[in-house]
């Protein structure tokens, strides 16, 4: 699969899976006979993969060195669970922030609400009012 069709597919541009892959967030993608990126099921699965992550905010640090220690092989597989570990803490802990931040708003929200109801109701009450008059 070409770039512009990964690029394509996955929503991201080809200058960010480039990027991706010179950082080495995503281990090196297959190239074919003319040295073109020819991404395959797993570089698929890997840029999905990075995408669900760095949309969930996780370190871009901590992900590179996940695929780091991917690439070294099976004695690496308590390392990588511990960087996910690692991970899944700090994004319990922002999902607890975005929820204490989500009540404040609706707080806040529910208040105006509150405040603009009297004044809908005035509004209403003077518009049936000049209603019935003409009706008169």
């Amino acid at each position: 699969m070409t770039i512009a069709e990964v690029s394509k597919q996955t929503g991201l541009s080809p200058d960010t899976l480039r990027y991706y892959e010179r950082i080495g967030l995503i281990p090196p993608v297959p190239r074919n006979h003319s040295g073109v990126r020819d991404y395959d099921q797993a570089s698929l699965e890997w840029v999905e993969m990075m995408k669900c992550m760095r949309r969930a905010g996780v370190q871009i640090e901590a992900l590179i060195t996940y695929v780091s220690l991917f690439a070294q092989g099976e004695d690496t597989v308590q390392a990588r669970k511990q960087i996910l570990l690692e991970q899944r803490e700090q994004l319990m802990e922002r999902q607890k922030d975005l929820a204490a931040s989500l009540a404040l708003l609706n707080s806040k929200i529910e208040h105006y609400d509150q405040l603009i109801r009297p004044v809908e109701r005035r509004l209403e009450e003077q518009l049936q009012k000049g209603t019935e008059e003409k009706v008169v």
